[in-house]
């Protein structure tokens, strides 16, 4: 007997040794006990064990290596269905997931995984890519997702588009929760003493900053000024308001777009570190450059 016969009769006697068990199924007590062909790994594997045998027996007949898969994968089908097919009711369940396929919506659905009352896979958060392959299980209700089931990020600052107040952010840029870039701080932006007329070095440094916003269109900023606490209040306030209006004219002046650039002075309210010391007197002193909702 060649091959190809021995593959198609190990496959018959299979379908028909494992079909016979279905009506001998009994506890030690007597009491019938659930059926095997109720187990939906059952039912798969052993589909699985007879379509290898028959595509084996196909494919060592002679026949393409295709052929014997194809002959294999509808006969392991064919005996999924007679294995796992209920003897109340007649109805097979091919894929062994509890729901009879002449409702199953979803046929072929992997063993062990979830399906409702359609035989489909579940899909808690609704959003089309099933629980057994979402990777981001809970998301909102409308959100865009992509193959893994996760929020789309088109601008992969980290922060999904839904929540994303900056979407085009220029890769590599560190961005907020919000997905716009953090406060550019410049703490070396000098004004001349006492005064708001910046110094040729800063000009060369916020000229590079300009030639970044001149390569971004859509990023509009705010200047903001701050100072330590030497002096009163109200003249800090003063003054941190005029040198961020300083920086604000030079890069407008530089290409960038008025319309882009508001200017706002915090004096010494907003301090970085201790007044007490020289270093940390240096250190409040600063323009920061941050970004505004683009919206």
């Amino acid at each position: 007997m060649n091959k190809s016969a021995t593959g198609l009769l190990l496959g018959s006697a299979l379908v028909m040794s494992l079909s016979g068990c279905a009506s001998t199924n009994h506890s030690p007590n007597g009491a019938e006990a659930p059926h095997w062909y109720q187990n939906k790994v059952v039912c798969g594997v052993a589909g699985a064990l007879i379509g290898g045998g028959l595509g084996y027996g196909v494919s060592s007949g002679g026949s393409h290596e295709g052929t014997g898969a194809a002959v294999g994968a509808v006969g392991g089908a064919t005996a999924a269905a007679l294995l796992c097919k209920s003897p109340e009711t007649g109805v097979a369940d091919s894929d062994g997931d509890g729901v009879p396929d002449d409702r199953d919506q979803c046929p072929g659905t992997p063993a062990g995984v979830a399906v409702d009352a359609q035989g489909c896979p579940l899909d808690s958060d609704g959003d089309g890519v099933p629980d057994y392959l979402d990777q981001c299980p809970g998301t909102p209700a409308g959100v865009a997702v992509d193959a893994k089931g996760c929020p789309l990020d088109s601008d992969g600052d980290g922060v999904p588009d839904f929540q994303d107040q900056c979407p085009d952010t220029p890769a590599g840029v560190k961005v907020n929760a919000l997905g716009c870039p953090a406060n550019l701080v410049l703490h070396d932006i000098h004004f001349k003493f006492d005064s708001y007329e910046l110094t040729a070095d800063s000009q060369q440094t916020l000229s590079v900053v300009a030639q970044r916003l001149v390569a971004n269109p859509n990023v509009r900023i705010r200047v903001e000024g701050h100072t330590d606490a030497t002096g009163s209040a109200a003249y800090n306030m003063k003054l941190s308001k005029e040198r961020a209006n300083s920086v604000m004219r030079f890069l407008v002046s530089q290409g960038v777009g008025q319309e882009r650039v508001t200017a706002e002075g915090y004096g010494m309210t907003r301090p970085v570190a201790s007044n007490k010391t020289k270093a940390g007197r240096a250190e409040n002193r600063r323009v920061e450059i941050a970004p505004v909702d683009n919206k």
